[in-house]
């Protein structure tokens, strides 16, 4: 059997990730820095980053910093080299103004965050169908809010536009509105006329609120079967469209199961609720953090139920009895929406 002296060092790492560089940091067991490195990110330096950290002993965790951004390829690379990681938050301000600001300080405050247990978050696989369902969505969101604003456009060029336009205009739905722009023939050569400028306008934004939105019919025929198809169960649950479903799919990631419990899930979706006694007054307040997009799906689950849902509204009424606001009886339903969720996305 070998020596005490002999056998291999363990060794905790932490690494400050950027666009085009990753520095780590490595600790021994008994908490001495053993060296710091930086590397390129790149599959090749994401190679040579273990194999430097190897070289001081078996490498048992990994603190990373911006496992979802720029150490996204690294935490993949670790992943399928079997190894440990952790998910790290940036050092917060006042540890900053105490130890400084540098990729070396950032890397071994990491690793020490890692080692000593505080930092403990599973990262997202990002390798499986939910990751695809991500990238798709974020195309949509970005062509969902760009035609809204375009819509916003057309109806101000409208309001202001000259006479002779505006009187065509002006009582037209949105979806004549959108169709008749498109059709407009404007003379470029009078594009210095007020007008005619206007009608250019109107014509590309309109054009371009059409394009937008068959972009949006074409990702919606990628999103729903892909929604439907991760997760049946979920796409079932009373008040969850596929838009609310893809929202809590992405939320949980392809790794569901790192969130441990249902309140893990609550305090990730901001429907946790968060003390705020004092003295003789013994209250729970909004949870203003976690994921808004995921807070906002639950909250459409909670609006819906309550529109269609007979025992919902039984439910509220008894809160809003017992002397709860309108708003803290929200909070409570979507504290119980998200244990619900939690158990279908886990199943």
């Amino acid at each position: 059997m070998p020596t005490i002296a002999h056998l291999p060092a363990q060794v905790t790492a932490g690494v400050d990730t950027h666009k085009d560089t990753h520095t780590a940091a490595a600790l021994d067991d008994a908490g001495r820095l053993l060296g710091t490195a930086q590397f390129p990110a790149t599959p090749a330096g994401h190679r040579q980053l273990l194999t430097w950290l190897r070289q001081h002993g078996t490498v048992t965790l990994i603190g990373v910093e911006g496992t979802g951004a720029y150490g996204a390829g690294l935490t993949r690379y670790l992943h399928t080299e079997h190894v440990t990681v952790v998910e790290v938050d940036r050092p917060d301000r006042s540890t900053r103004r105490h130890h400084g600001k540098s990729d070396p300080i950032d890397a071994e405050a990491a690793a020490r965050a890692a080692q000593s247990g505080r930092a403990t978050g599973t990262p997202k696989q990002r390798d499986g169908r939910v990751e695809a369902l991500r990238q798709l969505r974020i195309a949509r969101t970005c062509a969902v809010r760009h035609r809204a604003e375009i819509q916003q456009r057309l109806q101000s060029l409208t309001t202001t536009a000259g006479d002779a336009v505006r009187s065509k205009l002006r009582d037209l739905t949105p979806t004549q509105l959108i169709r008749t722009c498109a059709a407009l023939r404007p003379d470029p050569n009078h594009a210095a006329e007020p007008d005619t400028a206007t009608k250019i306008s109107l014509r590309s934004l309109a054009r371009r609120h059409q394009q937008l939105t068959t972009d949006i019919t074409e990702l919606d025929k990628l999103i729903n079967p892909l929604v439907q198809a991760i997760n049946p169960a979920l796409s079932a649950a009373h008040g969850v469209g596929p838009e609310v479903a893809g929202q809590l799919l992405v939320t949980a990631g392809d790794n569901p199961h790192r969130l441990r419990t249902e309140a893990a899930f609550a305090m990730l979706c901001g429907v946790a609720p968060l003390p705020a006694s004092s003295g003789k007054t013994h209250r729970h307040r909004l949870n203003r953090g976690g994921d808004r997009q995921a807070n906002c799906a639950l909250y459409r689950i909670a609006l819906t139920r309550l529109a269609r849902d007979s025992r919902t509204r039984t439910y509220r009424d008894r809160r809003i009895q017992q002397g709860l606001s309108t708003t803290e009886t929200m909070r409570c339903l979507k504290r119980y929406i998200a244990r619900e969720i939690y158990t279908l996305l886990t199943a």
